[in-house]
C-alpha cells in the first residue's frame, strides 16, 4: 500500500509539500499541486483518517442536521452540503429527527445536535425550524463551529445563511396584484416555523399596503406536508361557493396538493382560480399546469454556510456570499385576474 513517501518521491516534491496538498492545509504552488494529485491518482494513495486526525487535530468531517432525510427540500440541503465537502476532501456526518411530532421536534433536534457534537465533528451546520434561539445559545457555548441554515440569529449573525422570507412573501403579495387578483385566499404553515411566519407576515403586510385583506373565512393551516394541503383545500371548499380567484400556499407541497383537490371540485386552474407555491421544488415543473411559485435559493445559502464553516473550521479561504434574493418563477398556475393589474416588479 503506497505512503505519503511514495507520493513524495513519485511527485518530486518535499514530504511537507505533499502533506499540504493532500490536506488542503497551508499553501502549494500549482505545479507541486497537480504533481501531487497525480502521485496520488498513479498510486492510488488513500490517506488514513487516523494519521490526518493525529496531525490536524481534526477528523475532516462536518456534522449536519436536518430534520427529514426523505423530504425533497431537505434532500437538496443534503446533496449541496456533500457536494461542498467532497470537494475539499473532508466528509459529512447527518442526524436528522424524522417521525417526531410537534411536541416532540425540538428534542429530536437538541438530541440529534448532541450526536454530532458527541462524535467529535469540527463544526456542525443546523437546519431545524423546532429549536429557540436559546437553544442556539447553549448549542454555541458547548460549539463555537456551529452554523444556522434557513434561520437568523441577532447574536451570531455571521454564522446564519437564510433567505429574507419576509420579503419573499411580499414578493409573492406583488405577483398575485400585478396579475389582476385581490379576492385572494391562502394556506399557511406551521405557526411553529419562524420562516413561515416571516413569509405569511409579509404575505399578509404587502396586500394590507394595497387596500387588500385576507378573511379569516380564506384562510387555513398546513404542515408543509402534501397531505396537509389536501386537507387545507377540503376546508377552504367547505366553507361554500368559491370567492376567491387566486390562492397562495406557504410551500410547495401544499400548493401542489390543493392544486390537486380544487381540480377535482370542478375548478380549472389557471381559468378559475391561480394558485402560487413557495420554495420551487423539483417537482413544481410536473404538475398540470406547472407550478408558478417563489424560488427560495437554498442551495445557495447551504452551499455558501458549509464553506464559511469550512473555512472557520479549517483555516481555507473559500469564497462567502450572504445575500440569496427569492425571486417569482413564471409557469403555467396563475393567469390575470378579475381587476386591472398593479405595476408592481412581481409582474413576468
Amino acid at each position: 500500500m503506497a505512503t505519503i513517501v511514495d507520493v513524495a518521491k513519485r511527485a518530486g516534491v518535499g514530504l511537507g509539500t505533499a502533506s499540504r496538498a493532500i490536506s488542503g492545509r497551508g499553501s502549494v504552488s500549482a505545479d507541486a499541486l497537480a504533481r501531487v494529485n497525480e502521485a496520488v491518482a498513479a498510486l492510488n494513495f488513500k490517506p488514513s483518517n487516523i494519521a490526518r486526525a493525529l496531525s490536524t487535530k481534526t477528523l475532516g468531517m462536518l456534522g449536519v442536521y436536518v430534520p427529514d432525510y426523505s423530504d425533497d427540500f431537505y434532500g437538496k440541503i443534503l446533496q449541496t452540503i456533500d457536494a461542498e465537502l467532497r470537494a475539499v476532501n473532508r466528509h459529512m456526518v447527518a442526524a436528522n429527527g424524522f417521525g417526531a411530532g410537534a411536541s416532540e421536534a425540538r428534542k429530536r433536534a437538541l438530541d440529534g445536535v448532541q450526536f454530532l457534537i458527541e462524535r467529535q465533528c469540527d463544526g456542525v451546520l443546523v437546519m431545524s425550524n423546532a429549536l429557540r434561539p436559546s437553544d442556539h445559545a447553549a448549542l454555541w457555548k458547548e460549539m463555537p463551529r456551529m452554523v444556522l441554515l434557513n434561520r437568523h440569529s441577532s447574536t451570531h449573525p455571521e454564522h446564519a445563511f437564510s433567505s429574507d422570507h419576509r420579503e419573499a412573501g411580499r414578493l409573492a403579495a406583488r405577483a398575485l396584484l400585478a396579475r389582476g387578483h385581490r379576492e385572494i385566499a391562502c394556506i399557511g404553515g406551521p405557526q411553529s416555523a419562524p420562516d413561515n411566519v416571516d413569509r405569511m407576515s409579509g404575505f399578509h403586510a404587502e396586500l394590507a399596503l394595497h387596500g387588500v385583506r385576507v378573511p379569516r373565512s380564506l384562510q387555513a393551516d398546513g404542515d408543509f406536508a402534501f397531505a396537509s394541503g389536501h386537507a387545507a383545500a377540503d376546508t377552504l371548499i367547505a366553507r361554500g361557493p368559491r370567492r376567491f380567484s387566486a390562492l397562495f400556499c406557504a410551500n410547495d407541497a401544499m400548493a401542489m396538493a390543493a392544486l390537486s383537490r380544487f381540480v377535482q371540485a370542478g375548478a380549472r386552474v389557471p381559468e378559475d382560480l391561480s394558485v402560487l407555491g413557495y420554495d420551487d421544488s423539483a417537482l413544481a415543473t410536473y404538475t398540470t399546469p406547472a407550478l408558478t411559485t417563489v424560488r427560495i435559493p437554498i442551495r445557495s445559502a447551504a452551499e455558501n454556510g458549509c464553506r464559511y464553516l469550512l473555512n472557520l473550521c479549517y483555516g481555507m479561504a473559500l469564497p462567502v456570499e450572504r445575500e440569496f434574493p427569492p425571486e417569482i418563477v413564471w409557469r403555467g398556475s396563475i393567469a390575470a385576474g378579475p381587476h386591472a393589474p398593479l405595476p408592481l416588479e412581481a409582474t413576468p
